[in-house]
């Protein structure tokens, strides 16, 4: 920043305004600017903006206890309008222009990847806030949304175990979450006995409309005699027609169930929910949980969207805890510097909304409960298996072999975010 250049402009500007260097200077430090990276238009939007949303409400909440360190938080909201380059231009705005303290945002793992190298780059923090592939951990991201373990892995044992599935169909959006999490489960699937017969995996791109020929397809391969399920990483507006199609031809919850890991309440809300009825989903949290700090958070969501009729989901929810720690962190290390930050908040721990606790490990994945939950006609989830505890998130899959060996951990010794526990070699990003 050139103070000359800043200096004269202020005197070009003339003392009548009464503002001098020093008292500018003080305002521009008045507050903490907070990026919220989330799309408001394209494909994601139907599930991003009410993330941006959420935000707001969580600094305007913040700014009513007091603000952070003495000063009030300062949300820049900024539109990457599902344009994956987009969101690596936007962050850098944040990062350069705005100088945010840190970015709240991304959905899609191929955002979050287009973010990643920019955010390590120049040092910021993101707290990435949807369930997502593994097979990462970044000392500059916080992943707050379920790793594979907490929400695919458990997903196909309650199938497999509860519901007694034998046939597979593994149907996503064609990006790098789907695929490497269909390949996480296609593992598993292999090493549970499941022949390679009885799993189908297919993608589709973004916004996908046609789903005839698709579901045809599914229909066909759950008519063999073996109990069929879908496990769907279909993300965005593509599931509108995905489930309508399902509908038009017939395919029942009872017939041939759908476990989606992307539709939530938001989702549904737009949706005629009977046809759905019976279909499952698996999240870390439902809106339909029953526990004070929930049914506090869900009236004051109503209250701050001004529509009793909104209703909340886990990403928010991911929001919510990774707010919450960033903040109790910032308040720990006594600044908003990123290196003291990123060292408080490992151990730090905030109440999630079912009624338990979640930690910042040292893998900067969090502690969360999995639950499964199946479509009412109110659009809404009722519960029906749920771990008896919180299960730590995995940042490395246990079933590949390029992984199973590999560890994050962002603490001395270790400080590395893929350590190789057998050759003892860190293989990336390191500090």
């Amino acid at each position: 920043m050139n103070m000359k250049r800043i200096a004269s402009g202020i005197a070009a500007a003339g003392l009548a305004s009464g503002l001098t260097l020093a008292s500018w200077m003080a305002q521009a430090e008045e507050t903490i600017k907070v990026g919220i990276l989330h799309s408001l238009s394209g494909t994601m939007a139907i599930s991003e903006t009410t993330l941006k949303d959420t935000m707001l409400m969580l600094i305007d909440e913040q700014n009513k206890k007091g603000g952070l360190l003495g000063k009030k938080l300062e949300p820049v909201v900024v539109d990457p309008a599902s344009n994956w380059p987009l969101f690596a231009e936007k962050t850098r705005e944040l990062l350069t222009k705005d100088k945010v303290a840190a970015i709240f945002g991304c959905w899609t793992s191929v955002s979050r990847k287009s973010v990643l190298p920019v955010v390590e780059e120049l040092n910021g923090l993101l707290f990435y806030p949807v369930q997502y592939e593994g097979e990462e951990s970044s000392r500059n991201v916080f992943y707050t949304g379920a790793a594979p373990n907490q929400q695919a892995i458990p997903a196909v044992d309650y199938l497999m175990n509860d519901v007694g599935v034998k046939r597979w169909v593994l149907a996503g959006t064609d990006y790098v979450y789907p695929r490497t999490t269909n390949k996480i489960l296609e593992a598993y699937l292999l090493a549970k006995g499941v022949a390679k017969e009885d799993i189908l995996i297919n993608y589709t791109p973004f916004g996908h409309s046609d789903w005839q020929n698709i579901v045809a397809d599914i229909k066909r391969f759950g008519s063999a005699g073996k109990k069929t399920a879908v496990v769907s990483t279909i993300n965005g507006d593509a599931n509108v027609p995905f489930y309508r199609e399902l509908a038009n031809q017939g395919i029942s919850a009872e017939a041939i169930p759908v476990v989606a890991f992307s539709v939530g309440e938001e989702e549904l809300s737009g949706l005629d929910a009977k046809p759905l009825v019976g279909h499952l989903a698996a999240w870390n949290y439902f809106m339909s949980v029953e526990d004070p700090a929930n049914a506090a958070f869900i009236k004051q969501w109503q209250a701050f969207t001004k529509n009793p009729k909104r209703v909340s989901n886990d990403p928010m929810e991911a929001h919510y805890i990774g707010f919450n720690m960033w903040v109790k962190a910032v308040e720990k290390a006594g600044t908003t510097d990123t290196d003291k930050v990123a060292e408080a908040i490992i151990g730090v721990k905030v109440p999630n909304l079912s009624g338990g606790t979640s930690e910042m490990l040292a893998n900067h994945h969090i502690t969360k409960p999995v639950l499964i939950g199946e479509i009412q006609e109110d659009g809404q989830f009722q519960t029906v298996w749920q771990t008896e505890g919180l299960v730590p998130g995995d940042a490395w899959s246990d079933f590949l072999e390029g992984s199973k060996d590999i560890v994050a951990d962002w603490t001395a010794p270790i400080k590395c975010g893929n350590y190789n526990s057998k050759t003892k070699v860190c293989s990336g990003q390191n500090f």
